[in-house]
């Protein structure tokens, strides 16, 4: 007989037959499956940067929360907790106990019926048997081995007793091997005699390997003998010791989950598994074995299950080792531990305990990960930390000015961003047509498109020759007057705390793209000023962090300004300044160490004066301003409305969210691109 049904998959220990077999795709990554699509991760990852998480974990984040349609590690960890809750909800572990106590109770009903209409029986011995079956005990363990030596008159009732012993054996057979329950129904004296055998040389195996004796063709004439035991096919010892292991250490914390009553009476119980104690006594020796060679499974543990159905010893051995699985998903899934990845998620167990669609699920996220890892959206700099590649940037630049453009034409009903320089020179590049584009077509481009379109669909362009809407492209032009443009945004502690941190880099971002895409001419110059100012470049404004410190030093930022406006001294200035603060700091050219910035609030007089007189030399420059004013503050409208006055210059005060509109529109204004309506001023002398 072959107890243990072994895998349909093929073994090293028996011979592989020719055949074909057809099922659902589980080698890893479909083939067939369209590209992942990285717009949104992207999006999602540069919020977070733009809010002040490095790129590492902005990436993460996105990971755990998931996307629109994709179910986050989050997600999986909540159904990993969930499945948990319901085995320990469903489940009892009396199962085993319960079974004996019905066949002994079977036992002894069938005895005493036979006892009763058995006429030819001593009426003395009938009642000494009746008498022995009264007064056994409660306990089922001290009834099946005070029943021991009985001579059962009933063949039934000496099958149900014969069963107790049998289900003993099976159960614990599999609590070490699963499946062993099943095989060895109906077991014969020889297959109970091959069990015997299989578990003392398994035991003189083990004994080798912790001495160090054995050798590799120990385990194979091992596996060679009983190979068929082991479904799993393990390569070698130490894969062997691995599973059983598992599973043992699964059957010590089932047995240390049940209550002390029951775990007395199991004991008592399992000296009567197949009528023999050499069973019990080779599992012990097993135990020992393999909790010596791996000390490291959880061989204390416990777990407390408040269920009504109840498991055998083999069942519940598998229950402990699904909730070991489910809390090894757990941990793999939260990512917490040092160099942790999402290829350290054993799809395989999370298939099992989930289902496919949750394997599937993680199988996007890790491929989402290795995709965006692998990407030129994400690198490493010099420091070893991710950052945002260049690429990454103009793409997430040109969906800011695209939301901006929307915005932008929704609100003023100006044109599109992309009419940049309509009337202007010609710039030697084409694009494609959209739209209410207005500029020349380059006819060249067109045509030749229109051929390959042709060609491509089987057709000769010499048969005759139609132009689509998809051929046409147009000339690119630029306007004839280029422009410096400085964007001093304020990096004070009041534009995190108040929420316009994350609205004032997706300005800068989305007027980057513009100006780098469209008015290749323009210098663009990003300047952010906190208590000092400093020049910076995108990469440097996006990834930078929420600054707890104190001072609004637009003194300095307009210094800085000015010196990049006399670097271009044929372009046309433009100066924008997004703000949500009175000047509460300016720079003194003589401290200790050299210029530093002094710092008071409220303003004082001699911060104004040094900011007002700042501005006056950008003005003399011939400069176009414009404030942006965040906030309702009346102090500082009172304020940006006299300094645009100084300067005749304009005042906008959008919501955070219209921030990058406001901005792309006053620029494009400027570039002569559209018109906003003029605001209106408090007066406020600075004078």
């Amino acid at each position: 007989m072959n107890p243990r049904n072994p895998s349909p998959r093929s073994s090293r220990y028996s011979p592989r037959h020719g055949s074909s077999r057809y099922g659902r795709y589980t080698g890893g990554p479909d083939p067939l499956a369209p590209p992942i699509d990285l717009s949104e991760a992207l999006d999602a990852v540069a919020e977070d940067v733009m809010a002040g998480y490095s790129p590492e974990q902005a990436l993460r984040e996105f990971l755990r929360r998931g996307g629109r349609d994709m179910p986050g590690l989050d997600d999986l960890a909540g159904r990993v907790q969930q499945r948990r809750r319901e085995l320990l909800g469903r489940h009892r572990l009396d199962g085993t106990l319960q079974e004996a106590k019905r066949l002994l109770d079977e036992a002894v009903l069938e005895e005493r019926k036979q006892l009763a209409r058995d006429i030819r029986m001593d009426d003395t011995d009938r009642s000494f048997r009746e008498m022995q079956l009264q007064n056994l005990p409660p306990s089922t363990a001290a009834a099946v081995t005070e029943l021991s030596g009985y001579d059962w008159q009933s063949d039934t009732a000496r099958q149900r007793y014969e069963d107790i012993k049998d289900l003993l054996g099976r159960e614990m057979l599999d609590q070490r091997f699963a499946g062993m329950k099943n095989a060895m129904e109906n077991a014969t004296d020889e297959d109970r005699a091959a069990i015997a055998e299989m578990l003392r040389d398994l035991n003189q195996l083990l004994d080798k390997h912790s001495r160090g004796e054995d050798t590799a063709a120990d385990f194979d004439n091992f596996m060679s003998k009983h190979g068929d035991q082991f479904p799993e096919n393990p390569e070698n010892i130490d894969e062997l010791i691995d599973t059983l292991a598992q599973r043992s250490a699964a059957a010590q914390r089932m047995l240390r989950s049940m209550s002390p009553e029951q775990r007395e009476e199991l004991m008592a119980l399992s000296a009567q598994a197949f009528g023999s104690p050499e069973l019990m006594e080779q599992l012990n020796r097993l135990d020992a074995n393999l909790q010596g060679l791996r000390p490291g499974e959880d061989w204390t543990g416990s777990e407390q299950f408040d269920g009504d159905q109840g498991l055998g010893l083999g069942d519940g051995t598998g229950v402990l080792q699904d909730l070991a699985d489910l809390d090894e998903l757990a941990e793999q899934l939260s990512q917490g531990y040092p160099g942790s990845v999402l290829d350290d998620v054993d799809v395989d167990k999370l298939a099992r305990q989930l289902g496919d669609d949750a394997a599937v699920d993680a199988r996007t996220l890790t491929q989402l990960e290795k995709a965006l890892r692998d990407s030129d959206l994400l690198r490493r700099g010099t420091d070893g930390d991710l950052k945002l590649s260049p690429r990454a940037m103009r793409k997430l630049g040109k969906s800011l000015l695209k939301d901006a453009a929307g915005r932008l034409s929704g609100r003023q009903g100006q044109r599109d961003t992309r009419h940049s320089g309509a009337a202007g020179e010609l710039t030697g590049s084409s694009r494609a047509w959209q739209y209410g584009d207005i500029e020349p077509w380059d006819v060249t481009k067109t045509i030749t498109n229109a051929i390959g379109r042709t060609a491509a669909e089987g057709l000769d362009p010499r048969a005759g020759l139609s132009i689509q809407v998809g051929d046409v492209e147009v000339q690119e032009t630029e306007a004839r007057t280029q422009a410096a443009v400085a964007l001093l945004v304020d990096t004070s502690f009041s534009m995190a705390a108040e929420g316009r941190w994350v609205p004032m880099k997706r300005t800068a971002l989305a007027l980057h793209h513009l100006v780098s895409t469209r008015f290749r001419g323009d210098q663009l110059q990003l300047i952010n000023f906190g208590r000092y100012a400093q020049r910076v470049d995108i990469g440097e404004l996006t990834s930078l962090p929420p600054l707890r410190e104190q001072g609004t030093n637009l003194h300095h930022g307009l210094l800085l300004a000015s010196r990049f406006f006399r670097q271009h001294p044929t372009k046309q200035p433009v100066l924008l300044v997004v703000t949500d603060g009175e000047p509460t700091a300016h720079l003194m050219p003589h401290g200790p160490a050299g210029p530093e910035a002094w710092f008071s609030y409220p303003p004082e007089p001699e911060t104004l004066r040094a900011t007002v007189a700042e501005l006056d030399r950008v003005g003399r420059l011939g400069t176009e301003s414009t404030f942006f004013r965040l906030g309702s503050d009346p102090g500082l409208e009172r304020f940006l409305a006299a300094m645009a006055r100084r300067v005749g210059g304009r005042v906008v005060a959008p919501d955070p969210q219209d921030l990058g509109a406001a901005v792309v529109g006053e620029f494009l204004r400027s570039r002569g691109q559209g018109y906003a309506d003029e605001p209106s001023f408090d007066g406020f002398d600075l004078g």
